[in-house]
């Protein structure tokens, strides 16, 4: 039903010092530019998926976005997810109690619906396959694991790959996988939730085809790294961005995620 993660929104108040952030990070520029509805955004299209960058330009896109980030600098907020057949799609989700709104070029499904989650549908678009690097997963935090798995797995249709809990980690992972992206979702197990509070679209994990070489590239720019180390998963290798993310967890990642 759904064919891709068409990109993922950041929400910030400061426009060019997260575009120069992201600049850097992925080793090229915005593709695109637009203005809408009070915002402006800037577009990085990696070779699976984009990352938008939104910020505020009149006095109501500023109130909306402080009722949004609180004290933060900023956060991810949305997620766009592609479809072959938008009509078809619509259909379904209004069955499966998703809300949608009517159809334009794109529709939105109720953020209650969607434990807070910003989420909207829009046609399946071409992938720039040449850029050298694309999104491997995306971690969401969920206070109610049964609540994400009926909603991403039985309504939004997305392959539920794995259920797994670490006693270790003091948490259960779901895994949802969608192309090549996953959606990871984790249930803190050694703290004290309530049900009815929203997920959080947390930390992002990019892939690349040698860690070392972008290791170098971000040390050069004076980007704060952790070392590359050994991943989580056999065969992985990592390192952690500790700053140009615009407040966003960040990985970098080679091998098989």
């Amino acid at each position: 039903m759904l064919s891709q993660l068409d990109h993922i929104v950041l929400l910030t108040r400061n426009f060019q010092s997260a575009i120069h952030d992201y600049e850097i990070l992925f080793g090229f520029g915005p593709d695109e530019f637009s203005n809408h509805h009070g915002f402006q955004t800037a577009l990085f299209r990696t070779n699976n998926t984009s990352l938008e960058i939104l910020a505020p330009q009149s006095e109501a896109a500023i109130s909306r976005t402080g009722e949004i980030l609180g004290k933060a600098p900023s956060r991810l907020t949305s997620l766009a997810f592609g479809a072959h057949d938008l009509t078809e799609v619509h259909r379904v989700l209004k069955r499966r109690g998703g809300e949608p709104t009517d159809i334009s070029s794109a529709f939105r499904l109720s953020d209650e619906v969607c434990a807070g989650v910003k989420t909207f549908i829009v046609s399946e678009n071409a992938l720039p396959r040449e850029k050298n690097i694309g999104l491997d997963h995306l971690v969401i935090n969920t206070p109610n694991p049964d609540r994400a798995i009926a909603h991403y797995g039985a309504r939004l249709g997305i392959r539920f790959a794995l259920d797994r809990k670490n006693t270790d980690w003091g948490a259960r992972f779901l895994f949802f996988k969608l192309g090549d992206i996953v959606l990871e979702i984790i249930h803190r197990m050694d703290q004290e939730h309530d049900l009815l509070a929203p997920d959080e679209l947390w930390g992002l994990t990019w892939k690349v085809d040698n860690i070392a070489v972008h290791h170098a590239r971000l040390s050069q720019q004076n980007v704060t790294l952790s070392e590359i180390r050994t991943g989580r998963k056999p065969g992985t290798q990592v390192f952690t961005v500790k700053s140009h993310t615009d407040n966003i967890p960040t990985l970098f990642l080679m091998g098989k995620g």
